[in-house]
């Protein structure tokens, strides 16, 4: 069963992770992703976690988002390279960089010059705040998108401020928002047979996640505080609790969650308490429903309390870490952790976070050394041998 987007032809341009993070997603769904690195190849390549795969050339981080790809070298400042460039967007459906606003024009390889050549080109640019406005030539990096977005404004403890995700998490939403403007952008073009530029800003993707956020300010005047483990419910059992050695976050929204809750910490007792009457007289006494349940929930390990409480309709989840998460047994039902053989061995990756009834994404092979495809790159654009090698002998690949 062909995947939906096989036959769909990639130049990726980009580097570090959002506009990688992006084009990983399509080619997971079958894309052709030609990765344009340069001949010392991007630097994720040799991320310092690990010395023995930074000297591959092929960092944890690199490979998370980069398999499925095929690697071309080229030095963008030789006109060679830039010819060879033209070539190939001839031919694809797709061109996606994550430079900052003008660079690829200066180039001679941006929007305008390349959909002159091929007016069915999509070109997707994704930078920190878009091709236009008065911050577009701004730094586009997660942890200042993170800050300025509002996601650090409720983010963290008021006892000790504000803190960043875990995560790149301004990246990957950008690079999500990306390949969905692709994706968008293809769909449009099979009726009106027109390329177009996808102008993906990292602020305005964050933007868009916040937006429930946004419309509790724009309609209702709340302004959002630092929230801790707090649920966006505010409800006082929807929060992370201390509980035997370690923490359970408890997701309980409703009030028939909140009998089952009360009922199976042997509780029930507090059912009948005007303290706790409602959800408004549960907040004002938060602090003693906070108290009951801990003394409750102490008496268990989290793991234990987490069997137990969803078997009784009360939603909750100790803490997870990843090393555990993969191998969580929803996980292996699902497949969501792909597998496969590699020179080094069996390696495991995430996959697309969805599923299709039929051709969805696959991971095929692992993420490509530098250079790995040149010469099958350029054979295809009918450079022979010869000319492949004077190439390399110019270092212009």
């Amino acid at each position: 069963m062909t995947r939906p987007f096989e036959g769909v032809k990639i130049l990726d341009f980009t580097q570090v992770l959002a506009g990688p993070y992006a084009s990983y997603q399509l080619a997971l769904l079958g894309a052709d992703v030609i990765k344009v690195e340069r001949r010392e190849g991007e630097d994720m390549r040799r991320t310092p976690l690990s010395r023995e795969w930074a000297e591959r050339g092929l960092a944890p981080g690199w490979q998370a988002i980069n398999g499925n790809k095929r690697s071309l070298t080229l030095d963008l400042s030789r006109p060679e390279a830039i010819a060879i460039v033209k070539q190939l967007a001839a031919q694809a459906d797709v061109v996606m960089e994550n430079f900052r606003p003008g660079v690829m024009d200066k180039l001679g390889i941006g929007y305008a010059a390349l959909s002159e050549i091929n007016p069915r080109l999509i070109y997707c640019a994704i930078s920190g705040f878009g091709q236009t406005g008065p911050e577009r030539l701004g730094a586009g990096y997660d942890g200042k998108i993170q800050a300025l977005s509002g996601i650090m404004s409720i983010t963290g403890h008021p006892e000790t401020g504000p803190t960043r995700a875990g995560f790149a998490v301004c990246d990957v939403l950008s690079g999500a928002t990306a390949a969905f403007g692709v994706s968008s952008a293809l769909f449009q073009r099979s009726h009106t047979g027109k390329g177009q530029l996808v102008d993906v800003s990292m602020l305005e993707a964050t933007l868009a996640f916040l937006s429930g956020q946004v419309a509790d300010y724009s309609v209702a005047g709340h302004r959002q505080q630092l929230s801790g483990n707090q649920a966006v419910s505010r409800r006082p059992t929807a929060n992370l609790f201390k509980a035997g050695d370690g923490y359970l976050l408890l997701a309980v929204n409703s009030e028939k969650q909140y009998r089952a809750l009360m009922t199976a910490l042997g509780r029930a007792d507090a059912l009948d308490d005007p303290r706790f009457v409602d959800w408004f007289a549960r907040q004002e006494n938060e602090p003693a429903l906070r108290a009951i349940i801990e003394e409750a929930l102490s008496k268990k390990d989290p793991r234990e309390w987490e069997k137990l409480l969803e078997a009784a309709g009360a939603p909750c989840a100790s803490i997870w870490k990843i090393e555990e998460v993969i191998d969580h047994p929803q996980i292996a039902a699902r497949g969501a952790i792909q597998e496969i053989d590699t020179p080094y061995g069996r390696l495991r990756f995430a996959g697309s976070g969805f599923q299709l009834a039929h051709g969805g994404g696959r991971l095929d092979r692992m993420a490509p050394a530098l250079g790995a495809h040149t010469e099958e790159v350029l054979a295809s654009l009918g450079y022979d041998a010869k000319a492949i090698a004077e190439l390399r002998a110019r270092e212009v690949v």
